[in-house]
């Protein structure tokens, strides 16, 4: 038991690690007043460049199984962990843009652990849904990987 916490631990640590590099994009509702976006001239950008295109919006649903609480890493818009009671589904509207149009964006959620029918701590299930077609799980908590995806348009 000690050892399957030391996996979860150390699971949620790595993905914390790598997700935290990811993208801190403000949703166009959490600009606040008086914020005005950055003219081209000021961020380098010449009109006609391909950074201002923006892909098609994507409905992305991140969701962990099992009963009682977990801590859930999730990385979709932005980075969130938090304690969460089971089951547990986030949804996040998507739209990428610039050069996140070339090479995409993951998304991932990162279970806690749950105790299993035999006693012993075991990962949450967890899937990722896209547009409504699931494209990632971890097969019922049976594999110790995080749920990821490469969105792309």
């Amino acid at each position: 038991m000690r050892k399957t916490a030391i996996l979860a631990i150390s699971l949620l640590a790595a993905a914390a690690l790598v997700t935290g590099c990811g993208s801190e994009k403000k949703d166009a509702g959490s600009a606040q007043a008086g914020d005005a976006p950055p003219s081209a001239s000021a961020t380098g950008e010449a009109k006609g460049s391909s950074s201002g295109k923006k892909g098609v919006p994507h409905q992305v649903v991140f969701e962990v199984g099992g009963t009682g609480a977990a801590k859930v890493l999730w990385n979709g818009n932005t980075n969130h962990f938090e304690e969460v009671t089971l089951p547990w589904t986030k949804t996040e509207s998507m739209q990428l843009e610039g050069a996140e149009l070339k090479v995409g964006v993951t998304v991932s959620v990162v279970p806690g652990s749950v105790q299993g029918p035999d006693g012993m701590l075991k990962p949450a299930p967890c899937t990722i849904k896209v547009d409504g077609k699931q494209v990632a799980d971890n097969q019922d908590g049976k594999s110790a990987k995080p749920c990821e995806y490469k969105l792309k348009d």
